[in-house]
């Protein structure tokens, strides 16, 4: 068997173990590359004036990253643009903010045929291609159009959209047929899946085969779904580095004993941070013996700021946390600690420990691993709890959180509430429920199953006189 090639849109260069940040395609792939002696193809998040093609070779341990530079005309037009203008606001419901300009989609096209172009020089003949996500979907098609007969799969990180919403996307079937280049097509959640073949069904003629197997185009694949984990052991340990345990303290110092409910996302529309705010200040409204007994940690990794609705949302959130601070802060206590930077993997570790409750509470969501590192971090003996959002794609895998619909203000106070006034025995048999699932359903299982599916089936051997015969008239 040959080897794994990867590629994302972005490849980010290791600096330390305690440097990679929550979540994300960055720390699973890392996981997932390094028993493969794979390669990493992608962007190297630089630009130049004039698109050369020319590739940047790192080794880092068995894993080799090899690196593309974008113009800028196609970072803003790819990247800001088709990337997270047109699809990712299609692909979270929000088609009040997709924006369809023909610059983004060529774009969109142009940078998929020069990562072709690149990663072809790389390809041996029995290696597994495995692309990722929403920025790479016509990439399959064209390593086909150059001659690639690779076993090639693709996986969707983010949700696959409701067929009415996808509808609205220009040129929607020519994407789908893009990706029915692919053998295997992996997505997070079954809600995904079956929405991706209801519009294979309906919209462009296709047919279920047998098993997982639909047929379109001419062509057929694979479609399954292949929830991403995480590595719950090596996202422990980094708890017990010294910077690690150098947070702890510093966090434990600052709690002033008081309890703390903790968010971590990314400065997205898709995170219900708005919705989450508010249910706080429901929350603080509701229940005023709570009043300072506990305060919010939100951290708010700023992450596409060119973008005008992430400039929007930030105003927002920063108008919000200032209202609610300004309406219950005394002297002494501050209800909302709102940050805006990302912080190291082991620090995050240490954040997460001392949560009495996690909050996360996206709208939309394809799996979100900031749910299953928080309950990785818990002390067994005195777990925290976890608050979930019905809409994330890891709530059909971690049942014994309190799972919420983040629109309801009321519902969301009540669990908040719920959560901090739980016995320790229900937290500790909650806590027990949802990590056996994460150690189960780790990073690991989900290479492994992904993996095996892009497999080429072994060929069946010829029974004894067959191959004699065969043999005979050769």
């Amino acid at each position: 068997m040959g080897r794994l090639i990867v590629v994302s849109n972005r490849v980010d260069l290791p600096r330390d173990s305690g440097a990679n940040s929550v979540g994300g395609l960055a720390a699973a792939m890392a996981a997932a590359l390094r028993e493969c002696n794979g390669i990493w193809f992608g962007w190297s998040g630089e630009t130049t004036e004039t698109y050369s093609g020319q590739l940047t070779m790192h080794r880092v341990g068995d894993v080799t990253l090899a690196l593309v530079d974008l113009t800028e005309e196609d970072r803003q037009n790819y990247y800001n643009g088709y990337a997270n203008k047109t699809l990712w606001p299609l692909f979270h419901d929000r088609t009040d903010l997709a924006a369809y300009e023909r610059s983004f989609e060529e774009a969109y096209a142009r940078v998929n045929k020069n990562f072709a172009r690149a990663l072809l020089p790389l390809i041996e003949r029995d290696d597994l291609i495995w692309i990722q996500d929403y920025h790479l979907m016509p990439l399959a098609r064209d390593l086909r159009a150059l001659g690639v007969q690779n076993r090639i799969g693709f996986f969707l990180h983010i949700p696959w959209p409701a067929r009415s919403h996808f509808l609205t996307l220009v040129h929607h079937a020519d994407l789908v047929e893009a990706l029915f280049s692919n053998d295997v097509i992996g997505f997070q959640t079954d809600e995904s899946r079956e929405a991706f073949q209801e519009y294979v069904l309906k919209e462009v003629d296709g047919a279920r085969a047998r098993g997982k197997t639909l047929s379109a185009f001419g062509r057929s694949i694979v479609t399954d779904t292949f929830p991403i984990g995480i590595d719950p052991d090596g996202f422990t340990e980094a708890l017990s580095t010294e910077a690690g345990q150098a947070q702890l303290r510093r966090m434990q110092k600052g709690l002033a004993d008081r309890r703390m409910i903790l968010g971590v996302d990314r400065l997205d529309y898709s995170k219900g941070l708005e919705e989450r705010f508010l249910a706080y200040e429901q929350f603080l409204a509701d229940n005023p013996d709570q009043h300072e007994q506990v305060f919010l940690l939100q951290i708010a990794t700023p992450s596409r700021g060119e973008v005008a609705a992430y400039q929007e949302i930030r105003a927002r959130l920063d108008g919000i946390s200032g209202r609610i601070n300004g309406a219950f802060a005394t002297v002494d206590w501050v209800p909302i600690r709102y940050v805006n930077r990302s912080h190291r993997r082991d620090e995050l570790a240490a954040i997460y420990r001392l949560a009495n409750v996690g909050l996360v509470t996206p709208l939309r969501d394809g799996m979100n691993l900031v749910a299953k590192e928080y309950v990785a971090a818990q002390d067994p003996a005195d777990p925290g709890v976890l608050i979930l959002s019905q809409f994330a794609g890891a709530a059909a895998q971690l049942r014994e959180a309190l799972i919420i619909n983040p629109h309801s203000r009321e519902q969301t106070s009540e669990a908040i509430r719920h959560a901090l006034l739980m016995p320790k025995k229900e937290r500790i048999q909650r806590w027990e429920g949802l990590i056996a699932g994460i150690r189960r359903d780790n990073v690991s299982v989900w290479r492994d199953n992904f993996l095996a599916a892009l497999r080429p089936p072994p060929t069946k051997a010829l029974p004894a006189e067959a191959a004699i015969d065969m043999a005979l008239s050769s």
